[in-house]
């Protein structure tokens, strides 16, 4: 059965950063994530599944040491989100010349 957290939206266009030297291993990351992006491996958080990422930012505002960047509103999350919002075709803005597109 597909589930929500299996979905992947393009390989290699998201913008997720982690300092694992920065973390503090709270783990408010994996709470957060809707798409088991993250994991705990040495006291540290570490991403496992990159491209599993929508672009959402709840890790990044939720991590208490910054540790965590992503460019939220941008890509494919907000390509399918403008779609839903839209009732039409998901786009992420490329066809529009946009550089900061996937």
């Amino acid at each position: 059965m597909f589930e929500m957290k299996d979905l992947i939206y393009l390989s290699d266009v998201v913008t997720l950063q982690l300092c694992e030297e920065t973390c503090n291993g709270c783990g408010i990351c994996i709470q957060v994530c809707p798409h088991e992006v993250f994991e705990l491996a040495g006291r540290k958080a570490r991403i496992i599944r990159r491209d599993y990422c929508m672009e959402c930012g709840a890790c990044a505002l939720n991590c208490p040491v910054n540790a965590i960047s992503v460019n939220s509103g941008v890509g494919c999350a907000a390509g399918i989100i403008q779609g839903l919002l839209k009732n039409s075709e998901p786009s992420c803005g490329c066809s529009d010349g946009n550089t900061n597109c996937c």
